[in-house]
């Protein structure tokens, strides 16, 4: 993965509140750049958007767990490029949803 890559997904990781306690230093050294401070705003834009009211676009109190559900479906993609099937839990058991602990869980 290329260096540009990895700080936009450690940044919105970060913004999503799922990063790894282990990836702070890289992501407050990320946001010390000026694409870093960029990513943040726009994350931060995007967040306001699909948190706002003013869009007239309201989601469902079922938008999360339809998502979730219809994700979970999707083939996920192999490591020779080909789909590979999906087994198992992709959360493991007592562990919260990625969806309960983001920005979204919080409306």
């Amino acid at each position: 993965m290329d260096t540009h890559t990895r700080l936009h997904k450690t940044i919105s990781a970060l913004a999503d509140g799922e990063l790894a306690t282990s990836e702070l230093e890289l992501a407050f050294a990320a946001l010390d750049t000026d694409e870093g401070r960029q990513a943040w705003e726009a994350y931060g834009r995007i967040g306001d958007a699909l948190r706002s009211d003013l869009c007239g676009h309201e989601l469902s109190a079922h938008f999360d767990a339809q998502l979730a559900s219809r994700l979970a479906n999707e083939p996920a993609p192999g490591r020779d490029g080909g789909i590979a099937p999906v087994s198992g839990a992709l959360v493991p058991p007592g562990m919260p949803e990625p969806l309960e602990m983001g920005p979204l869980a919080q409306r």
